[in-house]
């Protein structure tokens, strides 16, 4: 729940960073003179990209989140496992052990998005975020009926 709120007050956040940034992109085009009208659109460009990505991790997160709690249902959440350090962080070894399981599974079973699932929860277990966010956008497009690249 916690990560929850986080994630709503940056998004938040940045929503009103966009809109103060989009308003003085519009007050640079209204002065009229070439410089400001070239500075007004480059500054205008800047929210809408920043809109496009937060708007791409949203659905991110929420198709993740969906993905979690249909395999929760159907009781195929992989079980935290793993050992840990006296201060809480994962023990490298045990993340690599289970990771190798979750890949072999993978490879045994390329097709099953649950299997990405849990290859990516591996992942982030082992601290291979970009890894993890590759397999988790795989086993979104697997359970949605796209088309998968190799």
């Amino acid at each position: 729940m916690r990560a929850k709120i986080t994630y709503l007050v940056t998004a938040a956040v940045l929503v009103f960073y966009f809109v103060l940034v989009g308003s003085r992109g519009v007050m640079l085009i209204q002065a009229g003179s070439l410089i400001t009208v070239t500075f007004g659109v480059a500054v205008l460009i800047l929210p809408v990209i920043g809109l496009w990505f937060l708007w791409k991790n949203t659905e991110f997160v929420r198709k993740a989140n969906q993905l979690a709690a249909e395999l929760e249902a159907e009781g195929g959440l992989p079980l935290d496992e793993l050992k840990r350090l006296p201060s809480g962080r994962i023990d490298r070894d045990s993340a690599d052990e289970v990771f190798a399981r979750r890949r072999a599974e993978t490879e045994a079973s390329p097709g099953d998005w649950r299997c990405w699932f849990r290859l990516a929860v591996a992942y982030h277990d082992a601290r291979d975020t970009p890894r993890a966010r590759k397999a988790m956008q795989r086993a979104i497009a697997l359970h949605d009926g796209k088309p998968v690249r190799a």
